[in-house]
């Protein structure tokens, strides 16, 4: 049976980017009788930028109840922590060890950081620490110690995938052809989840609504989105961020519906309030289960224990032909 495999950092709460643009349609995919799931918490990812011990528990269990109220059904998913898979770890050097430094050079992250540090005058590398620089190192450990065929991910993860593959083409390169080929999964229906300004939806950018916030915090961050100044009664052009985050909650018949009004003349605020409305409306039965989750975080813990003792079987299995390959066993 073929393996699907996903993952998310846990750097913050949660928004509805994470949601439309991978948790909704990894949950989908979960059900394929096709597959094999396995879906992991990043935990260990995350200690790039997350340095709070209270906080890195917190949002690991913020995105354990995130999943598990979005409707992954842990019976039929193995949902585990990446922090309680040690051959992931055991994976990552072996796999340091036959990358090249150019392809890490090449990350859209780090040549980021380098450009920012240039534009400021900077170190090249000022700030860059090697959690960072082998973040895609280590993603590739994560990818290629189950081996996954298919890896569901947002737009910006896709370079990261392009690396595992070529990361696992070195192993079997060296050692003997091993590694299964990972393929990305990334639906054209969903593409960049557009913010509160316009921009990617992203928590770098304070452009988010919050996933499970209370009714009144999406309210108010719905309120939030910036328009223009046109009058209620002028036509609109829907390529807007009301728009199209409208659309993200909506059925196609109220989308065609909001497409008229916008074409006759509705004024941002009768928009907003109907933006609203269809993304309470999805959102409200699954912020009670994410709720009860949050307050019974015991529960929490069992699920992911319980995943991480069935994705080890796997994990072993790899790692030993691993040691076989590379002449450790």
């Amino acid at each position: 049976m073929k393996r699907i495999l996903t993952g998310i950092k846990p750097t913050g709460t949660p928004h509805i980017g994470n949601y439309f643009g991978a948790i909704k349609q990894a949950i989908e995919l979960s059900k394929n009788e096709d597959y094999e799931a396995l879906y992991f918490i990043a935990d260990y990812h995350a200690l790039n930028t997350v340095k709070n011990p209270e906080l890195f528990k917190k949002y690991t269990h913020e995105i354990a109840a995130t999943w598990l109220a979005c409707g992954l059904d842990p019976e039929k998913v193995m949902f585990y922590k990446q922090s309680d898979i040690p051959e992931v770890f055991e994976l990552n050097w072996i796999l340091n060890n036959i990358t090249p430094k150019g392809v890490l050079n090449r990350a859209h992250a780090y040549k980021a950081c380098v450009e920012d540090n240039k534009n400021k005058n900077l170190d090249p590398d000022s700030g860059v620490n090697m959690g960072l620089y082998c973040y895609p190192v280590l993603m590739a450990a994560d990818i290629l110690l189950m081996q996954s065929n298919l890896v569901p991910v947002g737009l910006d993860q896709k370079q990261h995938l392009e690396i595992t593959k070529e990361i696992a083409r070195y192993f079997n390169n060296t050692f003997g052809n091993f590694f299964v080929s990972s393929e990305e999964y990334i639906p054209e229906s969903v593409g960049t989840i557009i913010g509160l300004d316009g921009r990617k939806m992203s928590k770098s950018y304070g452009n988010t609504i919050t996933l499970f916030g209370d009714e009144k915090m999406l309210r108010s961050q719905i309120n939030k989105i910036v328009t223009n100044s046109q009058t209620p009664e002028e036509p609109k052009d829907t390529d807007c961020a009301i728009f199209k985050i409208f659309s993200l909650f909506a059925t196609p018949k109220q989308i065609e519906e909001m497409k008229e009004k916008f074409s006759k003349g509705i004024g941002w605020g009768e928009v907003k309030k109907q933006t609203f409305e269809v993304a309470n409306s999805l959102l409200a039965p699954m912020r009670e289960v994410y709720n009860y989750y949050i307050s019974h975080p015991e529960e929490i813990d069992k699920i992911l224990e319980n995943g991480a003792k069935k994705a080890r079987q796997i994990a072993a299995q790899t790692i030993g032909e691993v040691r076989k390959l590379i002449g450790k066993e």
